[in-house]
């Protein structure tokens, strides 16, 4: 009974309150009037991307700069300019089956002296030799692993192939054999670069956790744990190694500074704001690269970074909206913006030296919907392929786009050379041109 009379004091009570602007029993409500302040700035204003040419006539000589040294290569991310001016005549195809959502990835081919590894749909490891010859196929997944159709990464050494899925599992090879070493599980997924250095190699997973395993066992030496983010981005995150330190970036923008042998943090620097990290499930960021004292990179929210290895400090930033790896050559840093401008940046002062606009050959409806994948400097031109399966070839000199050759309708990966040929990954085949 006595929870009968409460029901009925509960709806009087209630029906006596109103949401309706009228009730007496909510405070008053007041219209705020807009400011009429002429200074007003929006707090997080988007810079507008370079959309026009900057002193096209401005000319670029590299002289006789060439980057010879494969280890600073990897470690430093920094392709330089290659000893490569080829004719691009299709001379082979590796041949595979088709992977799954290619478009979403950022495949790279490992290569061991003439030889290339890759992998296919199923998460078979293929090797083949300089004649597209298979050496061996071989495969560590179970059934149910391979219709979770894995996409791989893979760094060796000469002797041992680690590789690293997105579907947190990693392993090594003898390269040689394709035999198996050992093979772990991880707790989340990897979606980075592997280096390798010394008895150790390092990788980054989804958690935006750095990890450091040995090479000889996989057994896991430490780890530096960031800023977690609830969305898992499809860009493969990058790191660099210099002097004993491995220098990265995690999904949403830090930049981390680790010493390799003791696991210790010495250094960290946020790129984007805390107040926007609701964003930053769409921030892209370029590979880092690095000269041994500085670090380059840019994103897709129009900002490159010059930052000092040494303090983690920033030392200039400028608006380039790009999420492609740069190269460094002496002094002058390449990098292609999305909207298809090449840009070429004095490293020190992080000034503009040259915009030339590659993409104005294609229509402008057709052109919207074009983005660059990657590039490569060659001895005189710039390689440059995009997602709608052109290798595009630019005068580093001018700027200018020379020829554009088509090997596919659909996303091509970036370029890579070894031994004067250039391969692209698609689909389900390596093309090598020489």
């Amino acid at each position: 009974m006595n929870k009968i009379v409460i029901f009925f004091i509960l709806i009087f009570l209630t029906s006596g309150c109103s949401f309706n602007k009228n009730s007496k029993f909510w405070t008053a409500s007041q219209n705020i009037p807009e400011e009429s302040n002429p200074n007003y700035q929006e707090i997080f204003a988007e810079e507008e991307a370079l959309n026009k040419e900057l002193n096209a006539n401005v000319s670029i000589s590299l002289g006789d700069i060439f980057n010879n040294n494969s280890k600073v290569r990897d470690y430093f991310n920094n392709d330089g300019r290659l000893d490569y001016d080829g004719i691009l005549k299709k001379s082979s195809r590796y041949k595979f089956s088709k992977i799954k959502n290619f478009y979403q990835f950022e495949p790279k081919i490992s290569f061991n002296d003439n030889n290339l590894v890759f992998f296919d749909n199923k998460g078979s490891i293929l090797k083949f030799d300089d004649k597209s010859k298979l050496i061996w196929k071989k495969n560590y997944y179970s059934k149910s692993e391979k219709k979770l159709k894995p996409i791989l990464q893979f760094a060796n050494d000469g002797k041992t192939l680690v590789v690293a899925d997105n579907i947190a599992k990693y392993f090594a090879l003898d390269i040689n054999t394709g035999e198996l070493l050992w093979s772990k599980n991880n707790l989340a997924p990897f979606n980075s670069q592997i280096k390798i250095f010394e008895d150790k190699f390092f990788i980054i997973d989804f958690s935006n956790t750095l990890r450091c395993f040995s090479l000889k066992n996989g057994e896991e030496l430490w780890n530096i744990r960031t800023e977690n983010s609830l969305i898992r981005s499809q860009k493969k995150l990058s790191m660099v190694i210099v002097n004993n330190l491995i220098y990265f970036k995690n999904s949403i923008g830090d930049i981390s500074a680790v010493d390799i042998n003791e696991g210790e943090l010495l250094w960290q620097l946020p790129t984007q704001s805390s107040l926007i990290y609701e964003a930053a499930f769409s921030l892209e960021t370029s590979d880092l690269i690095t000269d041994g004292n500085t670090l380059f990179f840019s994103n897709n929210k129009n900002q490159f970074f010059s930052i000092d290895l040494g303090t983690g400090s920033f030392n200039w930033e400028n608006q380039v909206n790009s999420s492609l790896r740069p190269t460094l050559v002496g002094n002058y840093i390449f990098t292609v913006s999305l909207e298809g401008y090449l840009i070429v940046i004095e490293k020190n002062s992080g000034n503009i030296i040259r915009v030339t606009d590659i993409f104005n050959s294609f229509k402008k409806k057709k052109r919207d919907k074009i983005k660059p994948v990657g590039f490569i400097v060659g001895t005189n031109n710039i390689y440059l392929s995009t997602d709608h399966g052109r290798l595009m070839v630019i005068d580093i000199q001018s700027g200018r786009t020379k020829s554009i050759l088509k090997i596919d309708n659909d996303k091509i990966s970036r370029p890579f050379v070894l031994d004067k040929n250039l391969y692209v990954v698609k689909e389900n085949a390596i093309i090598k041109l020489d």
